[in-house]
This record gives structure tokens, sequence and C-alpha cells, in this order.
């Protein structure tokens, strides 16, 4: 093997580190974590390449494993649905 066909073999070994790394670091909510009322931050099918955030209430969750590597997929109160990437807060019956 050449030296630069070692380096390309180790230049794609770290980053598969490096996104494996990122993914652990940005680790999206369990399913127990994620309750119906709940207000959430969550990627569309069309917005993945973007990463184009969603923001609403959880009226359905659809996932039924308790852990998903691209998110809880859940229906929104206005009928979007997605990947939950982030729980923004917790709504109570008073506050809606």
């Amino acid at each position: 093997m050449s030296n630069s066909q070692n380096y390309a073999i180790l230049s794609k070994q770290r980053l598969r580190i490096n996104h494996q790394y990122q993914i652990s670091l940005n680790a999206t909510p369990s399913r127990d974590k994620i309750k119906i009322g709940v207000m959430v931050q969550l990627v569309q099918k069309q917005d993945q390449r973007t990463g184009n955030l969603t923001e609403g209430i959880v009226k359905r969750i659809l996932t039924s494993s308790n852990f998903h590597p691209h998110g809880i997929k859940v229906e929104l109160d206005n009928g979007k649905i997605g990947r939950v990437q982030n729980i923004i807060t917790q709504y109570t019956n008073e506050d809606r």
C-alpha cells in the first residue's frame, strides 16, 4: 500500500469516529421523555438534508421503541409529522 492509500484509510476512520462522537453528543430524546402536550422541535422528512426544525406540540407518538437514532417520530397538533430533535417545554392543561 502506498502512503496516499494509508492516509485515505486513516482519514475515513477518523471521520467515522468523529461522526460517532457527534451522534453521542447530540443524542435525541428517548420516547420516555416525550409526552403528549410537550412542545418539541422536530425535523420533517423533506427537511432532513437541511436540518430545518419545526416547532409544535405533540399530539401523538408514532415510534413504539424507546429509542431511535434519528429521533422518535411524532405527530404535532397541526398534523405535521417528524422526528423529535429537542424538547422545548412541558405544557399543562392550564397553559393550553
